[in-house]
């Protein structure tokens, strides 16, 4: 899939006014400085589509991009840690969930993982929630520059072992890393034949 056009369209916390559902849409969502912001411009080769920021939890809204004209992105909340309050904080976690039960035109959602650090218990949770919710997810292994080939294996099989624990199958897995452009034409080539199943 070529990039033509990538371009910000809204940003709010209702589904309700998100863009007409005319398009399939993909979700990127994930603990506080996973490196979402990071990933959404490897993929979409834009330097500052999503902005990187230092700040962990610094996305507030649900932030909506057309691709190509073709399908949206939206870049979820984090969740987990947020220097924010805790009053807002499950404010913006009610609106997110809220967006995953009702967004009509939501084909998957991207849950981002970093694949230096074991298995969180927010993660996991998090998963389980969508497949009990029936919520089409897959997993993006984020940072994999970080690790050597040994760390690779040892850490996505230790993510393995943990969700066999509640999992009979598992969820597509992608390996990625924004400095490296690692998994981009993976992940697009998924996006591009589950575009295909929203107009059948």
């Amino acid at each position: 899939m070529v990039i033509k056009e990538a371009k910000f369209l809204m940003s709010n916390t209702d589904w309700q006014k998100c863009p007409k559902p005319v398009l399939p849409e993909y979700a990127f969502i994930g603990r506080s400085n996973v490196g979402k912001s990071s990933l959404i411009n490897m993929l979409t080769e834009r330097r500052a589509l999503a902005k990187v920021s230092g700040t962990p939890g610094k996305t507030l809204l649900i932030n909506h991009f057309g691709i190509n004209n073709e399908w949206y992105l939206a870049d979820l909340p984090g969740y987990g840690y947020a220097k924010v309050s805790k009053t807002l904080r499950t404010k913006f976690q009610n609106f997110t969930l809220q967006y995953l039960h009702h967004r009509p035109n939501l084909m998957c959602t991207f849950v981002l993982i970093d694949s230096r650090i074991k298995p969180q218990k927010i993660d996991i949770e998090f998963m389980e929630y969508c497949g009990e919710k029936k919520i089409p997810f897959v997993i993006i292994f984020t940072k994999m520059d970080k690790l050597n080939q040994r760390e690779k294996i040892e850490n996505i099989e230790k993510y393995k072992e943990t969700m066999s624990e509640q999992w009979a199958s598992f969820p597509p897995m992608f390996l990625s890393s924004s400095e490296k452009g690692t998994g981009r034409e993976d992940i697009l080539g998924f996006i591009e034949e589950t575009n295909a199943l929203f107009h059948n």
